[in-house]
């Protein structure tokens, strides 16, 4: 199964922009990775030096999977992802998402799920998917601000690169909720 080529387009809005993660993004991407060494533990797989390369090639080579990264001033600030992509279903996760430590809280999170989130509903999704380590409250707060609804948590729904054994929470966007929550955020 390939990735909906219209899904997998360069995207861009207020001074960012998000390009299909490529060979010319690997250097730029580590260097923003190595910004924030004490977050890994609580990502899935480790994004630091040891595993950087091996990860990065994964992400590219993955079936279903789209990975971006992200560019705003200065250069390559992060990286985000479409994952488990499922046409047939209409269904897909973003995740995988990563932001330099001096973006967070600033309302960029907002803006590049924003474009994220309207171009998956634009390709015919109809149901976006994020799943959040429980112990990650940062970015379940950052979900619940975007208007995900929160269904629940998966025990034990992954093991880590660390061996830890994750409770994962669970949260949707469905494209008939979509122009009602990106209202009420744009009012807030």
């Amino acid at each position: 199964m390939t990735v909906p080529p219209a899904l997998a387009e360069p995207m861009e809005a207020d001074g960012i922009r998000l390009e299909p993660a490529a060979p010319s993004h690997r250097e730029g991407l580590r260097a923003a990775c190595t910004e924030d060494m004490d977050i890994w533990p609580i990502y899935a797989v480790n994004w630091g030096p040891e595993q950087f390369d091996d990860n990065f090639d994964k992400l590219r080579q993955r079936p279903r999977t789209q990975g971006f990264a992200i560019l705003g001033e200065g250069g390559i600030v992060g990286m985000s992802a479409y994952l488990g992509i499922e046409p047939e279903r209409g269904v897909l996760e973003i995740g995988n998402t990563y932001y330099v430590p001096a973006l967070r809280g600033t309302g960029f999170n907002r803006r590049v799920k924003d474009l994220m989130i309207r171009r998956a509903f634009a390709c015919g999704f109809r149901r976006i998917e994020f799943r959040v380590d429980s112990r990650n409250a940062r970015s379940q707060a950052a979900m619940a601000k975007l208007g995900a609804v929160r269904e629940g948590v998966i025990r034990a729904e992954r093991i880590t690169w660390t061996g830890h054994v994750r409770d994962t929470v669970l949260f949707s966007i469905l494209a008939g909720e979509w122009p009602t929550v990106e209202g009420a955020s744009a009012r807030v």
